[in-house]
């Protein structure tokens, strides 16, 4: 393995895959390294609390690309590897094995760790988290000998595991501190939707609740809430968020705090280093400039793809719409755009025939859609979004209206 390469992508996930994959196609003729810290090549990590954890889909279908594409390229890896510190003014890195590895560009691409519990028994075996490969595969072997399962966080990864967890027949309770699910990302309408549907397939949705403990001795075996009522649990599923992988970053002398903070090109305050994905805290022209970090696949590819010109020379600027989704029961959901601070929101179509979409406007203009089993109101949407299109909320509201009309 090299320990000098051209360009080094320290992160082994859909944005670090993303970016080495660009480069070749521009073709980049120099040398380039991935460092991952999982064993496994890159993969897709939406289905792993979706498709996977169901088992619909094994994990080969979730690989980007198969490690033949990556030989052919001359991309190599460096898996089960951690980097530790960053020398900026040497352009190096070093490692958890005590490797130093020197660079031309450094790409940085290393995601988050989930955000855990610090209440008591938080490192309780059946006490998970869903963001690796493991995560889910330490779930899926143990859940024949599970029978209660607790969902702590409202938002898409807590939702999508209940969905799951239902579907196998488990008896879910699903917790959310806010007085709605998806509170931070969408607006109530789409939140009581989620909720009454969850509640339909037999979840049992509590809202406006904290956990004050994680009860068991080796092993989980019931979750204390702040009122002191217990909940039967075998398994505690915790989908609080993430922290981003940015500490090395931040003691080389980056800018940054809850992520790195980039540029236009994705570049960080360091010299030939750059930022990408859920990691990268970045000014998005959708959030009216304000410093954010997008988790998505949408996110890292598009930043992956502005980092690679940048290194190629070429001009670029990261101004992507940001999109999302989420598969729940039968239910699709497509987002497109950011609701931040949205004003109104608007309902088009009958949320009961679980087939509508939701408008986010802000002083009259389609900042966002939430679409549910709507794709072409997604499709035609997205125009809106773009352009920040001002339109008549009546028009808007009526399904019968297409949205392309709107957009004209």
């Amino acid at each position: 393995m090299p320990d000098e390469v051209d360009v080094l992508i320290v992160g082994g996930g859909h944005a670090g895959a993303a970016c080495a994959i660009a480069l070749r196609q521009g073709k980049f003729e120099g040398s380039i390294l991935v460092i991952g810290g999982e064993p496994e090549l890159p993969y897709e990590r939406p289905p792993l609390s979706k498709e996977y954890l169901a088992g619909d889909k094994p994990f080969e279908r979730l690989l980007i690309r198969p490690e033949s594409f990556w030989a052919d390229r001359e991309v190599a890896f460096r898996l089960g590897t951690v980097v530790v510190s960053v020398d900026a003014a040497g352009h190096a890195v070093t490692t958890d094995a005590g490797d130093t590895i020197r660079y031309r560009h450094l790409v940085w691409a290393t995601g988050g760790a989930p955000r855990l519990l610090d209440c008591g028994g938080h490192d309780l075996a059946g006490v998970h988290t869903v963001r690796t490969r493991a995560d889910a595969d330490r779930m899926m072997a143990e859940l024949p000998d599970v029978e209660h399962v607790v969902v702590i966080g409202g938002g898409y990864i807590g939702l999508e595991a209940a969905a799951v967890l239902a579907k196998f027949g488990k008896k879910v309770v699903l917790l959310e501190a806010l007085d709605r699910v998806l509170a931070r990302v969408a607006g109530e309408p789409l939140s009581r939707f989620f909720e009454a549907e969850h509640r339909a397939h037999g979840v049992d949705v509590r809202l406006g609740v904290a956990v004050a403990s994680i009860l068991g001795e080796d092993r989980v075996t019931g979750v204390r809430l702040v009122d002191g009522e217990v909940l039967k649990a075998e398994m505690a599923i915790v989908g609080i968020g993430i922290i981003p992988a940015v500490e090395p970053l931040l003691a080389a002398g980056a800018e940054g705090g809850n992520g790195v903070a980039v540029d236009g090109q994705c570049r960080t305050t360091l010299p030939d280093i750059f930022a990408i994905g859920d990691c990268a805290l970045h000014a998005n022209r959708f959030a009216e400039g304000a410093r954010i970090r997008v988790e998505s696949v949408q996110n890292a590819s598009d930043q992956a793809a502005v980092v690679a010109k940048a290194i190629l020379g070429q001009p670029a600027e990261y101004e992507a719409v940001p999109w999302f989704w989420s598969n729940q029961y039968d239910i699709k959901l497509q987002t497109v755009g950011l609701a931040i601070g949205f004003d109104q929101a608007v309902v088009r179509g009958d949320p009961l025939t679980r087939s509508f979409s939701v408008a986010y406007l802000k002083q009259g203009r389609v900042i966002a859609l939430d679409c549910v089993n709507a794709v072409k109101d997604y499709v035609q949407g997205r125009k809106l979004v773009l352009e920040g299109t001002a339109v008549d909320a009546a028009r808007l509201a009526d399904p019968a209206v297409p949205l392309k009309e709107l957009a004209a």
